[in-house]
């Protein structure tokens, strides 16, 4: 599995910005997908999860009702808009899939497909 994160950039306080995750087709048909954030100095976080089916959103406290993940088959890509972006958003963004559920167990963990990074900067 193959995942190309894009759409990182330089955004003002308030801002927002849409991160796109490309996948081989069909990919995010058969595995759940994730979106994960690493900020300087921190370890990486879970921001958001969407199950196989589409249908179930799972969000980290710190982005709910900011972020939102969606999913497009036909384009075998999967999105994080962004939306009243933060100084503290600021991050390395990653894409990632895992063959489990989300909607029973844990979902921040077992993401077995990553994709590089794409940087998200946002000004004060």
């Amino acid at each position: 599995v193959q995942l190309q994160a894009s759409g990182g950039g330089l955004v003002q306080t308030g801002g927002s910005l849409r991160l796109s995750c490309a996948a081989s087709a069909g990919t995010f048909g058969k595995y759940a997908s994730g979106w994960f954030r690493q900020a300087p100095g921190k370890e990486r976080e879970f921001v958001a999860a969407l199950s196989r089916g589409g249908s179930s959103t799972k969000y980290a406290d710190s982005v709910n009702g900011r972020f939102t993940i969606s999913r497009d088959s036909a384009k075998s890509t999967v999105y994080l808009q962004m939306n009243s972006l933060k100084p503290e958003d600021t991050a390395v963004y990653y894409c990632s899939a895992r063959p489990n559920s989300i909607t029973s167990g844990t979902y921040t963990t077992g993401y077995s497909y990553w994709g590089r990074g794409t940087l998200v900067t946002v000004s004060s």
